[in-house]
């Protein structure tokens, strides 16, 4: 007689896994590597790679040497964490910079919690807030490096949120960025070039259905509403929806960041309040706080709320109407 097997429930079964979700990730993501290393050329090409290198070869030396368990490497985690992080930095960033930030990201983040499905908060982001209080004049270096195709027009030296933090709205005014473009000619992160490619990443995640659109469209609602009153307020001062929704880390962070799957809430309910509060925050840092960008901070600290987030707003158990 074949013997029975008993497992603990429940027993369905799909062809999804952590390395099939991982994967699309990736390659939701290379449209705007794409973009960013032509921008940036080998500068960027070493960061890249060297952020991926380091996560990976962290990730395999924690499980095997200090946690004694079987590499994890295979689920390409560390590769999305590696992208991520480096779409963080500026790619004039020195490569012990990457390498420091795999550190935390991998070492600090995740490992230290026991690995992916239990790290409390985005590996990726807390690395960039780390390295962005530990090394701000590292961080903050937004010259252009040059690359693979020259742009004329290209223009080294602050983001357009730290020129709008310096001067205010008139200090855009003589680049032309009044409202912001979809794709960023100004130095700045791998991750702030072109809109259009993060948002055709976002676009195949969501066909594919590795995301919800739930949390990133409560951001850009968020941002987008609170920008609206209060640059109607004061034209003057505050810059509007358009500028914030296609300037800094807010598609990279509202389409890749904020969505990741341990890190958010797991109910719908839930994922709406979570884009919210990652809203308010952003433009409440971006008008009032002492760093230009706020998108980071935001995430970070609203990771720290979603515990008790999905302790109020439940996914209906599987079977319960």
């Amino acid at each position: 007689m074949d013997k029975m097997l008993v497992s603990p429930s429940p027993h369905i079964h799909t062809r999804t896994s952590t390395a099939s979700l991982m994967r699309d990730v990736i390659i939701a993501l290379m449209p705007a590597v794409i973009v960013s290393v032509v921008f940036y050329g080998w500068s960027e090409l070493l960061i890249l790679a060297v952020s991926v290198v380091s996560c990976v070869l962290l990730e395999w030396a924690i499980t095997k040497y200090l946690l004694h368990r079987p590499s994890t490497i295979s689920d390409l985690s560390a590769v999305v964490t590696g992208l991520l992080l480096a779409m963080n930095l500026p790619s004039t960033a020195p490569w012990w910079v990457a390498v420091t930030g795999a550190v935390i990201a991998i070492g600090v983040a995740k490992m230290t919690f026991g690995g992916i499905g239990q790290n409390v908060f985005n590996p990726a982001i807390t690395a960039r807030v780390f390295l962005l209080i530990s090394f701000p004049a590292i961080m903050t270096d937004w010259t252009a490096a040059p690359g693979f195709v020259d742009f004329p027009d290209a223009i080294s030296g602050s983001t357009l949120l730290g020129v709008y933090s310096e001067g205010g709205i008139d200090a855009l005014m003589p680049f032309g960025y009044g409202t912001g473009r979809l794709y960023q000619d100004i130095g700045g992160s791998a991750g702030e070039i072109s809109c259009i490619a993060l948002l055709a990443g976002f676009v195949y995640l969501l066909v594919r259905k590795v995301v919800k659109p739930w949390i990133t469209l409560s951001i850009f609602g968020t941002v987008a509403l609170i920008s609206f009153i209060f640059n109607m307020a004061d034209p003057a001062v505050y810059t509007g929806p358009v500028f914030n929704l296609l300037t800094g880390g807010m598609i990279l962070g509202a389409c890749f960041m904020a969505t990741d799957y341990v890190t958010s809430p797991m109910s719908t309910a839930g994922g709406i309040i979570y884009g919210v509060g990652i809203g308010f925050i952003v433009m409440m840092i971006r008008y009032f706080g002492a760093y230009p960008e706020g998108m980071s901070f935001a995430i970070l600290l609203m990771n720290m709320v979603v515990p008790l987030i999905n302790r109020k707003f439940h996914q209906k158990k599987y079977g319960r109407a």
